[in-house]
């Protein structure tokens, strides 16, 4: 069964060309398209989608406040941002909202798909080339946790494990630089992030980074 993505961008030259870079694979289908952020909440409601491909800057409705609007409507779709390099400090912003990927809109078919499959895994992706701007915007960012209160001090073992987390690496990419199974790598990412008191692995970076572990 092919993957559903809607694809919400406001550029119709810039929708276009992903479109036909995503029709290039079989694995996936664009099955809706948004021009706006507005619309994106009324879409997932008639529509079947289990993905969404969604820029930040729009001009109505941004992404963010798509994703805060998703968010009050207990829409739980995972939601991959399109981004520019100029873009890191709403980038930080989406990470607050339940962002779950972040790709640059000039990225590669199979870049695209990877993080496709890693977002629908569970796994949070930030691409390498903005993971660098990313984390600078985050430093001195006041973020509200699940828990206020010290966590545990990790390990070294596990800060390296966050700080691949941070760099925007799947489990399976963790795994395979650490010499370590895929289920191994699952198991210590979960025990870091109840540790810190946290629920996904970018609430655990943010953490970690307002902690001044990384």
């Amino acid at each position: 069964m092919k993957t559903r993505v809607l694809l919400v961008e406001d550029q119709m030259l810039v929708r276009q060309g992903i479109r036909s870079l995503l029709a290039l694979d079989s694995s996936v289908e664009v099955v809706d398209e948004c021009d706006d952020g507005s619309s994106v909440v009324a879409t997932l409601k008639h529509t079947d989608i289990d993905i969404i491909l969604m820029d930040i800057r729009m001009p109505k409705v941004t992404g963010i406040q798509a994703l805060k609007e998703m968010a009050a409507a207990e829409i739980s779709v995972p939601v991959i941002m399109l981004t520019t390099f100029d873009d890191h400090e709403l980038v930080t912003q989406a990470m607050q909202a339940g962002a779950k990927g972040y790709l640059l809109k000039d990225v590669s078919l199979d870049t695209l798909i990877g993080g496709i499959n890693t977002v629908l895994k569970g796994d949070t992706l930030i691409q390498p080339s903005v993971t660098e701007k990313v984390l600078q915007g985050l430093q001195g960012l006041t973020v509200e946790f699940e828990s206020y209160e010290q966590p545990e001090t990790l390990s070294p073992k596990e800060i390296e494990i966050l700080r691949l987390v941070a760099a925007g690496y799947s489990n399976k990419e963790i795994s395979e630089a650490m010499f370590k199974s895929s289920g191994t790598v699952k198991n210590q990412v979960s025990a870091i992030m109840a540790k810190m008191g946290v629920r996904d692995r970018t609430r655990a970076v943010l953490k970690a980074l307002e902690l001044g572990w990384l």
